[in-house]
């Protein structure tokens, strides 16, 4: 066997594959890049390693049934998926729900974005390099589970969204928890300021890394900060309101430098909005019951064709209900915001250090069980 090194052709490549278990993909999910030296010359992802086809069950269980099955798509964020699926079901059937409802729903929505935002916060620093911060944030995030816990039952998949209401009220603790905390968040984010959007070496990492123009974002259907770090002034909860958010007062964050760290500033400040939303929500909570008076026992939405939108901690989810006026729906079809904020990767790693497209990945805020569903 000879031992002379073998001479690479300076234009040759090489194909690696990144995944599909691989710390830097957050879940079961494949890159396939072909390289030159570190430079990325294409990348395919490959997805699906984890489909549970959750639309097909949605067609053959009753809606009740497949109530739980929304909070298993995004394990980080999940009430805001329910909460899609319940207003599609209560607009479709026509079921009234009562005011102090939704405001508990919308509260919970938002404390439950401000924990996947953490997580992701924490996650996010740590694949460049910072450990500290991820402690920071479970902490704060620890919060939050515990309160969720004490009135939903769950700390991560819930099922507490019923058609028409809620599972279960909200009682004096929860309020004077949820008062406490958000000072407390307030201080913190203080603190990941100066810890982390501060820092030097994070910034230099990210500035001008991974530039998304708006006219990807609009091709591939991007939502979230991926779309609002590239200067997409759209959010569902202000263009499309729904439930009661016309109610509140808060901002959209947008930025304009289009790079992995206006995505990161976007879901920051993000963060800071939903404590205002909850803290309006808390101060305007009316009394009355969470469930109607007179609700279906059997849920047969007349048939017709119908869609709600919500706005998730990772953007525009959307639920389509075609109803043929059964206990079953017809076609039951989830608009996944990930699955179209990973697909514009493909196109827009080309020319990227390897080391520069894993922290664009990173701002991505991917969910991969979410994208397979």
């Amino acid at each position: 066997m000879s031992s002379q090194p073998i001479q690479l052709q300076p234009d040759e490549t090489f194909v690696l594959n990144v995944g599909p278990q691989h710390p830097a993909t957050h879940g079961v999910l494949r890159v396939k890049m072909e390289m030159n030296g570190e430079y990325i010359v294409n990348a395919e992802t490959v997805i699906g390693y984890i489909h549970r086809m959750h639309e097909k069950m949605g067609e053959t269980k009753t809606y009740p049934q497949f109530l739980m099955n929304l909070s298993r798509m995004d394990y980080l964020g999940a009430l805001g998926y329910s909460h899609g699926h319940v207003l599609v079901v209560e607009k479709a059937a026509g079921i009234e729900v009562p005011e102090r409802a939704e405001y508990i729903r919308a509260i919970m929505v938002e404390l439950n974005r401000i924990a996947s935002h953490l997580f992701w916060f924490g996650a996010f620093v740590m694949d460049l390099g910072g450990f500290s911060p991820l402690m920071y944030a479970l902490q704060d995030r620890e919060y939050i589970l515990d309160m969720l816990e004490a009135v939903t039952g769950s700390r991560l998949t819930y099922c507490y969204f019923r058609f028409g209401g809620l599972y279960n009220d909200v009682d004096d603790d929860f309020i004077a928890a949820a008062r406490r905390f958000i000072p407390r968040m307030r201080k913190s984010l203080k603190k990941y300021e100066k810890l982390v959007t501060g820092n030097v070496i994070f910034r230099k990492r990210l500035e001008g890394n991974a530039y998304l123009s708006k006219e990807i974002c609009r091709k591939y259907g991007a939502s979230s900060a991926v779309a609002r770090g590239s200067g997409i002034d759209f959010d569902v909860r202000k263009n499309e309101p729904y439930s009661v958010y016309p109610e509140f007062d808060f901002d959209i964050p947008v930025y304009h430098e289009c790079d992995s760290l206006a995505r990161y500033k976007v879901r920051m400040d993000e963060i800071e909005q939903s404590l205002r939303i909850i803290e309006q929500g808390l101060n305007k909570l009316p009394d009355g019951p969470i469930m109607p008076k007179k609700k279906p026992k059997i849920i047969k939405p007349p048939a017709g064709d119908y869609y709600q939108a919500v706005e998730t901690a990772r953007g525009s989810f959307g639920v389509r209900l075609v109803s043929d006026g059964t206990k079953t729906p017809y076609r039951l079809k989830l608009r996944s915001p990930t699955y179209s904020n990973m697909h514009l990767f493909d196109e827009s790693c080309k020319g990227l250090m390897i080391m520069d497209a894993l922290a664009f990945m990173g701002s991505l805020d991917l969910v991969i069980p979410e994208i397979d569903r």
